[in-house]
């Protein structure tokens, strides 16, 4: 565990010192990457994909039902 715990650290020693010793335009691109990733997974998943299974079922033994058929049923 102890090892692990290590690996991990160095590897985020390792990305800290990189962003540390970057760019001003370095940051900027990275920056505007993660305003992009936001808009993708958080503003287009609240728009385009809502919660099929909360709005089609009250209960979550209905939910679960519902994916257990869908997953065994044979075409």
């Amino acid at each position: 565990m102890k090892r692990i715990t290590a690996t991990l650290g160095t590897i985020c020693r390792f990305y800290l010192d990189g962003f540390r010793t970057m760019s001003w335009w370095g940051r900027r691109a990275w920056l505007i990457i993660f305003i992009k990733l936001g808009i993708m997974f958080l503003i287009l998943k609240l728009f385009f994909f809502p919660d099929f299974l909360k709005t089609n079922f009250s209960s979550d033994r209905e939910r679960s039902d519902y994916v257990i058929e869908q997953l065994t049923v044979n075409n």
